[in-house]
């Protein structure tokens, strides 16, 4: 399953970006991920989850990450913000998966996707972006 929910997060990050690029339509994006080597390795569930999702609650989740950036979204590039706005969506709605795991899966795909140091800038904003949208969990492991 880790290894599914990863590839869905590469293709969603592709789709993001692709969609932060061209608005094209989210049916149009997902019928072309769908086309992609890899996809049937992909948790599709979590794939749809993570595409449609961020796209429906695009500005919710942009002003959820506002806060902790140095700019506003519409300056970071669009691998970034693809990654940042998976994290945000999965710190928001996937509580099954700890706080950490989605800090580190994100670091993961910018490092994979982004410029040479993104996954820093990454790794910090969603460190303060998960002590705003999961306080207890940041607070009790930042304790241990």
């Amino acid at each position: 399953m880790r290894n599914a929910r990863r590839k869905a997060r590469e293709l969603a990050t592709q789709a993001l970006y692709q969609w932060l690029i061209s608005r094209s339509g989210s049916g149009e994006i997902d019928a072309h991920m769908r086309d992609q080597p890899g996809f049937d390795k992909a948790d599709r569930e979590h794939f749809n989850a993570l595409l449609h999702g961020v796209i429906r609650e695009f500005d919710a989740l942009d002003k959820a990450l506002s806060g902790s950036l140095d700019r506003q979204p519409s300056e970071l590039s669009p691998v970034e913000h693809a990654v940042l706005l998976i994290g945000a969506y999965e710190l928001r709605h996937h509580l099954e998966i700890p706080y950490r795991v989605v800090i580190n899966e994100a670091v993961e795909l910018a490092k994979t996707f982004g410029g040479t140091d993104g996954y820093r800038y990454v790794n910090g904003v969603l460190d303060r972006v998960s002590a705003q949208l999961r306080p207890d969990e940041t607070q009790s492991a930042r304790r241990s």
